[in-house]
């Protein structure tokens, strides 16, 4: 459940483009290798494009060669919530916003130590903040 209200929510979608729109709320995908947060290398945070919850730190963003940012962990179990997705032939774990519940990508438990987890994640609703100002 959302920690933000149904209306709070609306009014954070209208400002999101349709693809971003798709993926967060209808629990879209968007193809391998398209986001450019695959390439990112600086350090910083990785927020929800929707509400700007923070998600992920880039310290725990690995290369998992799946197409999508990975990361080992989420920057605190309250960030995020799981729900078991049914839409391919065996289950899988749903990850999304904890504040306002946009769909992130899945969580598979073939990652890196120290979790072994990797958290798989659309960079379309993903808003990388670098920590320092490289202008």
């Amino acid at each position: 459940m959302p920690r933000l209200s149904a209306d709070e929510i609306r009014a954070l979608r209208a400002k999101l483009t349709p693809e971003q729109d798709h993926i967060a709320f209808h629990e879209g995908t968007e193809p391998p290798g398209c986001s450019l947060l695959n390439a990112e290398k600086r350090e910083g945070m990785y927020h929800c494009v929707v509400c700007g919850e923070a998600l992920f730190a880039s310290s725990a963003k690995y290369e998992s060669r799946s197409g999508w940012p990975s990361f080992f962990e989420p920057v605190s179990p309250d960030a995020v919530g799981r729900k078991t997705d049914f839409k391919l032939l065996m289950p899988r774990t749903e990850f999304h916003c904890a504040n306002c519940g946009a769909h992130g990508g899945h969580v598979f438990n073939d990652g890196p130590p120290p979790t072994g987890q990797r958290w798989c994640a659309n960079g379309e609703v993903l808003d990388f903040r670098p920590a320092h100002n490289d202008g």
